[in-house]
């Protein structure tokens, strides 16, 4: 995919997935994170699914827990477009390559973007398997997705409207910072205290540069994290994927339910 027209390539795709879903237009997208596949099924009726790679400037999934689908679903009077996977930074693929699916998305009439994701949770009574919302975030991964000078202003970047309405309809959720790291290893526990000392809450290897994409694009960002692990150094036990996963399917259905009520009041 060419670094240079990253927006051409984002309209030739949304081209494209209208020709293959036979939407012409998307409202929401939702990109799905490690744990949260069982989730997709509460948002509505699949109208089309189709692979990533039917897409130009897509690649296939490289991540276990990430299906490399694309899902188009009704839901209300509202077409979903749901990610069943996506590009992330460590996979050495360019930056273009993982907001693609986010510049797709606003290409394809997306005005609202829902990010998940599955990470490490560091506050005290926080449990595997407890979804957050994402309030602000910090990129450690030294880079942005934005061409050129182009100067983007990332206050409010996560919706506080979009929080609120989650709030209403579950008002046990909490909030909290996200610290992007580079990946794919996890943290160290030193790295860990030091998200905490920056005001960091959540830490995980995704997320970041898509919502700057997102805003770029003009979409309200509506950030969840699933808390699939404590991060490292806190439970005293090794991190591993397997956990993660497991966590995100017992936290599903509580997600699904979450989701299908956001998008249909957006």
């Amino acid at each position: 995919m060419s670094e240079k027209n990253p927006y051409d390539n984002a309209q030739a795709a949304a081209a494209k997935l209208a020709e293959l879903t036979g939407v012409e237009r998307h409202d929401i997208a939702l990109v799905l994170g490690s744990g949260w596949l069982p989730a997709v099924d509460a948002l509505g009726e699949a109208t089309a699914e189709i692979d990533t790679t039917d897409l130009p400037g897509f690649s296939a999934a490289a991540v276990v827990g990430h299906s490399g689908k694309i899902r188009s679903i009704r839901s209300g009077d509202k077409n979903l477009l749901v990610f069943l996977s996506r590009t992330h930074f460590y996979e050495g693929k360019g930056v273009a390559a993982v907001v693609h699916p986010i510049r797709t998305a606003a290409a394809a009439g997306c005005s609202a973007i829902v990010l998940t994701n599955g990470c490490g949770g560091l506050k005290e009574g926080w449990q595997p398997g407890q979804p957050v919302l994402i309030s602000d975030h910090i990129n450690l991964t030294g880079t942005s997705p934005i061409v050129g000078a182009n100067f983007v202003d990332l206050t409010d970047l996560y919706s506080p409207r979009l929080r609120a309405m989650c709030k209403e309809i579950d008002s046990s959720l909490d909030e909290g910072v996200y610290v992007q790291f580079p990946g794919p290893h996890y943290e160290t526990p030193a790295e860990v205290r030091m998200a905490g000392i920056m005001g960091g809450h959540l830490v995980g290897m995704s997320t970041t540069l898509e919502a700057i994409a997102a805003r770029e694009a003009g979409m309200e960002i509506l950030g969840i994290s699933l808390v699939t692990n404590l991060a490292a150094g806190l439970s005293g036990e090794p991190l591993n994927h397997e956990e993660v996963l497991e966590a995100g399917k017992a936290a599903a259905s509580r997600m699904g339910g979450l989701l299908s009520q956001v998008v249909t009041s957006i």
